[in-house]
């Protein structure tokens, strides 16, 4: 059942505000960052900007969020426990931009943080049975609703922030998914995921005029962890309550980029021997840049990449599990004509490439930012708990 036309211009107006305030707070935020030293100054090889640059810009995103979610969403008690934990993780986010806080103190507040919505009604009680061929079609968690509760929240805060290292990957990544349950929530009239999930799109991309390679301010562990807490707790109050195969399946559609990232990651430094923790330069995104591709391209890429796990859990959410299949089977197929298309002419012109590639003006890429990423110091950074 579809969102009424009052519900939908509500959406919009959340959308429309966020947006506007983002777009107008990020330079005032930006100067905020020089002044109390949250800058990511270019000391390694693994950053390719050649100059300081502001982070902390996450705090324009989460302003945004917040304003219009206090303005146009009902405050359910739900919300609130999202917003305090959101709150704490900000404030996490901003004094890792500054100082780079060691790696354990921050898993610890992201718990709290987790608990927090947890014990105001943010918990996943059921889910459903993905073993299609057994009688019982959803699990009850019972004790066990907590725990796995708070492990998705810490997850996909941190899955987010670990995709952070490229110009506007995190942030258009966290859009497009926040857009996906906006649809997703106006189809099931789900009104109050559907104004929430309006409000952090909108602060998303009136932040992404000023993060695009090149970027003049990066958003930081403020930005990139509030945007996976944000996501996996409103995923929980508007994805895990159908007792169906769609609540399994479309959270990980929605998130697939940087859960797949994630898991990856992990299970290549364990297969490797090493702290599954520990940073290394091969990410996704690292992969996308050896292979040729400049910083835009890669983030391209992984744009459509997201897009269309996103559209294939719209319509398993409107049409089935079936005609979802079918859809995200044909659009792989697509988009692995289309990389061979680009390969081709990315070998053709590979010499071009790279003089753009380390032109003076580049960026952010293979960032992974000190406060959000794997570029800080050994034992600092966030999102691979370094």
């Amino acid at each position: 059942m579809l969102m009424e036309l009052p519900a939908i211009a509500g959406v919009a107006a959340a959308l429309a505000a966020a947006l506007l305030i983002a777009f107008i707070t990020t330079p005032v935020v930006k100067s905020l960052a020089e002044r109390v030293g949250a800058v990511d100054v270019p000391k390694d090889n693994r950053r390719m900007h050649d100059h300081p640059i502001p982070r902390m810009g996450g705090l324009a995103i989460f302003l945004g969020f917040l304003l219009s979610t206090l303005v146009f969403v009902p405050l359910s008690q739900s919300l609130r426990g999202m917003l305090l934990g959101a709150i704490l993780i900000v404030i996490l986010g901003i004094f890792d931009d500054i100082y780079a806080l060691p790696a354990l103190p921050k898993l610890l507040v992201q718990i709290v943080a987790a608990l927090i919505a947890v014990f105001h009604g943010n918990v996943i009680e059921v889910v459903s049975n993905p073993n299609l061929f057994s009688d019982n079609p959803y699990w009850v968690l019972g004790a066990w609703s907590v725990p796995v509760t708070v492990i998705w929240i810490v997850a996909i805060t941190n899955a987010v922030n670990l995709i952070d290292g490229l110009d506007g990957l995190a942030v258009g990544v966290a859009a497009i998914s926040s857009l996906t349950m906006l649809v997703i929530a106006m189809l099931v009239s789900e009104n109050v995921v559907a104004l929430t999930m309006a409000a952090l799109a909108g602060g998303c991309i009136g932040f992404m005029p000023y993060n695009q390679n090149p970027a003049k301010i990066f958003m930081g562990d403020t930005g990139s962890t509030f945007l996976g807490f944000v996501l996996a707790t409103v995923s929980i109050q508007g994805l895990f309550k159908f007792y169906t195969i769609i609540s399994f399946a479309v959270p990980f559609l929605m998130l697939g980029l940087p859960l797949f990232d994630t898991c990856f990651a992990i299970l290549r430094r364990i297969s490797k021997g090493q702290n599954p923790m520990s940073p290394d330069r091969s990410h996704v995104h690292h992969r996308l840049i050896d292979m040729g591709f400049n910083q835009k391209q890669a983030v391209g890429i992984l744009y459509v990449i997201s897009a269309i796990l996103g559209l294939s859990a719209v319509v398993l959410t409107t049409s089935g599990a079936l005609k979802a299949m079918v859809l995200l089977c044909a659009l792989c197929l697509a988009g692995l004509i289309a990389y061979k298309v680009s390969m081709s002419h990315a070998g053709d012109h590979s010499g071009k490439k790279e003089e753009k590639d380390h032109a003076p003006e580049s960026h952010d890429d293979l960032r992974d930012p000190p406060g959000g990423g794997e570029d800080g110091a050994p034992g600092k950074g966030a999102g691979e708990q370094e």
